[in-house]
């Protein structure tokens, strides 16, 4: 079974995180919280363990999934940042929203769409963002649960679902059940894709605008 370490958003341990990256660095997969619910991650420079998540999901190779960047700054390395796009971004990041944007050479190919777009979030919580910090990458943001089933958000229930098919878990207590909004914003056109958490009138109106 996967260790299970608690971890307390508002006063972090440094070794803690340490521990969490390190296994992320050496080919791991680990649970962590985020803004929204659990995610699954790795480092996305490790095609294996992307892979692995994906068996562990049950998640097909034809989706994609989104990674998690350090700011606004780490974003424009691994996607086209308009103005336009800037400016959306910078107002709402970080924040439980995940942006669809058109994907620089820096984004593993595997984690693009055909049409060679990628999904980036930078979430409003401070373990994933210490995780890639420590790091030095961004990591895997992708729902800890199985493809079209419930989304687990219950340390007691990931640790009986998930606990053997990961490393380790970093929980800090039962988290909402909605997922982040997904928002594309390719060719400077704002398109909702998914209503999940956030306000999202902004959005519309760019989208009506």
């Amino acid at each position: 079974m996967a260790e299970i370490l608690n971890i307390d958003p508002q006063h972090m341990k440094g070794r803690r995180i340490k521990k969490a990256a390190d296994l992320l660095r050496d080919g791991g997969v680990i649970v962590y919280p985020t803004d929204t619910i659990y995610g699954l991650g790795c480092d996305i420079t490790n095609k294996e363990a992307i892979e692995r998540i994906r068996r562990i999901k049950g998640r097909s190779s034809k989706k994609p999934m989104s990674f998690v960047c350090a700011d606004l700054s780490n974003v424009s390395d691994y996607a086209h940042v308009s103005n336009h796009a800037y400016r959306i971004l910078k107002r709402s990041l970080p924040g439980p929203y995940t942006f669809v944007l058109p994907a620089t050479r820096e984004t593993p190919r595997i984690l693009q769409t055909k049409q060679k777009t990628v999904g980036l979030r930078v979430p409003n919580h401070p373990v994933p963002l210490a995780l890639v910090a420590e790091l030095g990458h961004p990591i895997i943001s992708t729902s800890a649960n199985y493809t079209d089933q419930e989304v687990l958000t219950d340390p007691y229930e990931l640790e009986q679902t998930l606990g053997k098919q990961v490393d380790l878990i970093l929980e800090c207590g039962q988290l909402p059940v909605m997922p982040s909004s997904v928002i594309s914003l390719i060719g400077d056109k704002v398109e909702i894709l998914r209503e999940g958490q956030g306000d999202l009138d902004y959005f519309r109106q760019e989208a009506g605008s």
